[in-house]
This record gives structure tokens, sequence and C-alpha cells, in this order.
């Protein structure tokens, strides 16, 4: 009997897999762009992204907190494009606020965008917050042959994301960039 496609397509995917993992918030930053004391700046979703990574055996590369500011992000994401990662995920910044610039900030970075990472995500999200996934500007692209998710800043949204997106297709989608084992 044939294997399915999408099963075939997922043999010799890049086993370890190289992240960069980068939280965007306003919260964690004084009104003046530098970082609030370590006891302030807890970061429940940028740990919890660590986690999920090391516990499926792929590599955290480097982790970053930045504030909402594009200039920032932009700068940021670029030079991660520069290094020796497979993906980069951002986590907050996607909503609707004046303060939330991450999706303007990356995407004009992007070669080709993953327009169904987006559309996934906020399906998977109606389950837990309902209707208010319209305010989710969730998306993901490619650049210079780098994988790049951007995710809301919640824990939980971090969890969906990583749990049934993320971890499941990086492998795949970096085949798909000739990225192999």
């Amino acid at each position: 009997m044939q294997s399915s496609t999408p099963l075939s397509h997922k043999q010799h995917i890049k086993g370890n897999i190289r992240f960069a993992l980068i939280t965007v918030s306003t919260s964690r930053f004084n009104k003046y762009g530098s970082a609030i004391s370590p006891q302030e700046a807890e970061d429940l979703s940028g740990d919890r992204m660590h986690t999920l990574v090391k516990e499926t055996g792929h590599e955290v590369v480097s982790y970053s907190l930045v504030p909402d500011d594009p200039v920032c992000i932009r700068d940021l994401i670029s030079r991660m494009i520069g290094e020796d990662v497979d993906v980069i995920v951002t986590s907050g910044g996607t909503g609707l606020s004046p303060d939330d610039v991450t999706i303007e900030a990356i995407s004009p970075l992007f070669h080709k965008e993953i327009q169904g990472f987006g559309e996934y995500f906020r399906y998977l999200s109606i389950g837990q917050i309902g209707s208010s996934v319209v305010l989710t500007r969730a998306c993901a692209g490619i650049a210079d042959n780098k994988v790049i998710f951007c995710i809301p800043g919640s824990p939980n949204a971090v969890d969906l994301a990583f749990s049934e997106v993320i971890l499941p297709e990086a492998g795949h989608i970096l085949k798909h960039l000739g990225k192999v084992a």
C-alpha cells in the first residue's frame, strides 16, 4: 500500500532544527526602551517556546527580548537571517493595538508568505478564544531560506502554535527549501 503524500513528504526531513526565539513586548521595557529588571521581565511565553523546542530534541541557538519597535524588530530579524539558524519565531506584537508592529516590521522581509500558517493557526484557536481569533495577525514566511513564524504572545498561543503547527511542520518546510537531514 502506498503511503499518503503528506507522510511521504515528511520522510528524510531535517532532524536537528536550529531555532532563534524572540519575544516582542511593550510591557517588559520602560518608556525609554530599556529593559526592566529581570525579576519584572518574566517571559512565560519565551520560557515556554524554549522548553517546547528543547523537549523535541531541537536546538535553541538564540533568544532575544525586544520592545515593540519596528526598527529593533527588523534589525534583529535581519541579523538572525544572516546567522546559522533554520527557524525564527517571534512571540508578541501580532494584535491590533498601535503598539503591535511585529507584522509590519517583518513581513517586508518575506520572499514568500506561508499563508496557510495564519489561516490554520486561527482555525485551531477558535476552540480556545472563539471569534476573537479575528484579532490575531499571526503569519509566517520565508526569508533567505529561513522560516519565520510570527505568533501571538500568550503562553496558550505559544503552546498551540508550537505543538500543532511549528514543530510538526518545520522540518517539512525546511525540506522544501532544500535543507535535509
